[in-house]
């Protein structure tokens, strides 16, 4: 376990601007810093950072916390593991106790995937570099590509030995779990017989990665000529990996992406590693796939630019057309470059220097607008039916566009370049609006009567009770009894789809519940009101923290009698009949037999919901009638909050009234 002195340098060093920087593009807002929220689809910044109080949160998704916690929710390390990122980050020796068996044993199955992922990273890098076969075919072909030895340590490429099962052999003999090595799809287990076999046997690799580093799966390129064998192999569909989620080359990518705020999108693995070697680091690679809007979302919290490279062939032309739509209506804006005939990403930036391929790229980088133009006039042939059809594309894509002015623009510069008068193209985009509009109302309308708020029966008088009281003492007892048990945790949240509708998605992830609690309340700033409780809880965490079982009577033995006392009427009370009532106060705490996920989300959700409800109306009561006073700041903390509160509300399956 991590030394408690370590987690305190942590604290002391991290900056959560730093480390959020690496992940999500932020700019100044005042004294805070803004950004589009990594969690959610958005196209205007509700993600906020404030440097001062070292703290984030995000209005879209109801997230909020720490450095430690944007780790937790957004890369889904535990607790230690973002510790041990930091610490690396920063400079920082990890002090630990030894881990136990115990310890692997407890791993999730998340995180034990993850940690397959990173062992065949290794083994596959170390079995090219150090034997002869990886020697003699892997390392050859990569010398072949023109890759040097520092572009092959970067980007941890490898080889899977050409023997039915030596990878799935080292690792069992590792103690690694053939459960997550059939999971991660590195092994392949035959249902008739149970044999295994090496996914990627006699390939050379590239590591697929997340944006903070992490091994997600696992990219392989046979070598001989066997024609019935794909030439690149993709780990399968996984709890860690998800293709139309990932970028091949962002973990590199990221920092040159933001400083250079501009992200060119590849096609293959060997484009993006022969970018890097020519210099030019901002440059990411879709893997094969066709452009997904996640994938376009990973690129717009570092930069607002795409520059979409191809190769000219007329199957990568129709994708690119396919994806600029999708990077329009992200609020993105878009250029594309193609290459000479015969030429690639790959073999230009081979084959030429920085200084060349830097000017290339610079000079022939279209606007998207005129790349469509140029394109689809070829295939229109001066056919009349042909160019009206171009047209509408054309005027398609620019309804994507969500800036007016940008929109302006590309129809001036669309009626120039097409010959026709802009009065019919403004007629064209307004029915094609009108009609993104109708769709829009009505599925609001559908959502608005979804989240109806049923009138409180007028007769009805509530006992009067201490709900935060309540609430907090129902949070120890959780954290008393559950708090080292592991479930999954599910969270809905409402996004954006390619039309921009409101969509509701669900995502679903394993914590130990101390882990998901200490999230939960980091999410708003939230501290407990009572003094005892709030003792006990940071006490508990900490104790979670470096100890790997609760063990409660060494605890209590380590309390004052005062707050020894407390814990054991906690851990002593009977069913109490005030949590009966709770549900007519709008508080949501199920009985002790439903799932133990069900029961710790619904008592956090009730608690945020009244903290937030007594936020919104102490924010109300600072509203004033007198004109010469701006109240335009405190309106905007109000909406934030009751967008917040719709979140929550979701959450707990219904639509709550307020107290």
């Amino acid at each position: 376990m991590i030394s408690k002195e370590t987690i305190e340098k942590v604290f002391d060093q991290a900056r959560v601007e730093e480390v959020i920087g690496d992940f999500v593009q932020l700019k100044r807002s005042g004294s805070n810093m803004k950004g589009l929220s990594p969690f959610v689809n958005e196209k205007s910044p509700s993600f906020m950072v404030s440097p001062v109080k070292q703290i984030w949160k995000d209005f879209s998704s109801g997230k909020g916390g720490n450095s430690v916690t944007f780790l937790m929710e957004h890369e889904h390390f535990t607790y230690p593991e973002a510790i041990k990122y930091l610490a690396n980050k920063y400079g920082i020796e990890v002090e630990e106790t030894i881990v136990s068996n115990e310890d692997i044993e407890q791993a999730n199955e998340k995180e034990s995937m993850y940690l397959v992922s990173e062992f065949a990273r290794d083994y596959f890098h170390k079995t090219m570099l150090n034997t002869d076969e990886g020697q003699a075919i892997g390392l050859s072909y990569f010398k072949e590509r023109g890759f040097t030895k520092e572009t092959i340590e970067k980007f941890q490429l490898g080889y899977s030995p050409d023997i039915w099962d030596a990878f799935t052999k080292e690792a069992l003999g590792k103690a690694y779990k053939l459960e997550y090595l059939e999971k991660t799809g590195l092994t392949i287990v035959k249902q008739e017989d149970g044999k295994t076999f090496d996914r990627f046997k006699g390939r050379v690799m590239f590591p697929i990665q997340s944006m903070s580093g992490r091994v997600l799966g696992f990219g392989g390129r046979i070598l001989t000529n066997d024609k019935k064998a794909a030439k690149y192999l993709n780990s399968p569909e996984s709890e860690i990996y998800y293709k139309s989620k990932v970028l091949y080359g962002i973990f590199q990518a990221k920092q040159a992406i933001a400083k250079q705020d501009n992200c060119y999108l590849v096609e293959g693995y060997t484009d993006v590693i022969q970018f890097n070697q020519s210099g030019i680091e901002n440059v990411v690679a879709s893997s094969g796939t066709a452009l997904t809007a996640d994938q376009i979302r990973l690129v717009n919290r570092l930069t607002n630019n795409i520059t979409v490279l191809f190769d000219g062939d007329a199957a990568g032309l129709r994708a690119s057309i396919r994806g600029i739509d999708l990077i329009l209506e992200a609020g993105m804006n878009v250029k594309v470059c193609s290459f000479p005939d015969g030429e690639d990403p790959d073999s230009f930036a081979k084959n030429n220097s920085y200084e060349v391929l830097k000017q290339y790229l610079d000079e022939n980088s279209k606007d998207f607008i005129q790349f469509k133009a140029d394109l689809l006039v070829k295939e229109a042939n001066n056919d009349p039916i042909k160019k009206a059809e171009l047209i509408r594309d054309m005027v398609q894509s620019i309804s994507k566009i969500s800036d007016q002015i940008k929109r302006e623009v590309y129809i001036k510069e669309c009626s120039r370049i097409m010959d026709i008068s802009e009065d019919v193209l403004y007629n064209t985009l307004a029915q094609m609006l009108k009609k993104d509009i109708s769709e829009a109302n009505k599925k609001y309308t559908e959502e608005k009567k979804a989240f109806e708020v049923h009138k409180n029966n007028a007769d009805f008088k509530p006992e009067k009770i201490d709900i935060l009281y309540e609430l907090e003492q129902k949070i120890i007892e959780i954290l008393l009894i559950n708090g080292s048990k592991t479930d999954d945790f599910t969270e809905t949240f409402l996004s954006k789809d390619e039309a921009g509708n409101s969509i509701e998605e669900k995502e679903t992830n394993s914590y130990k519940v101390y882990e998901k609690i200490y999230l939960a309340l980091q999410e708003d700033e939230i501290e407990l009101s009572n003094p005892m409780f709030k003792t006990i809880y940071t006490d508990i965490i900490n104790y979670y923290n470096q100890n790997i079982e609760f063990e409660i009577d060494k605890y209590i033995s380590q309390t004052s009698p005062e707050i020894a006392n407390k814990i054991t009427s906690i851990l002593m009370l009977e069913e109490r009949d005030i949590l009966h009532k709770w549900e007519s106060r709008k508080i949501v705490v199920e009985a002790k037999n439903v799932n133990l996920a069900q029961s710790v989300n619904e008592t956090i959700l009730s608690y945020r919901w009244y903290l937030l409800n007594r936020i919104i109306e102490e924010n109300k009561n600072n509203i004033t009638a007198d004109v010469t006073i701006d109240n335009s700041e405190i309106l905007t903390t109000i909406k934030d909050y009751l967008s917040l509160t719709s979140v929550i509300a979701k959450n707990l399956g219904r639509v709550l009234a307020r107290f």
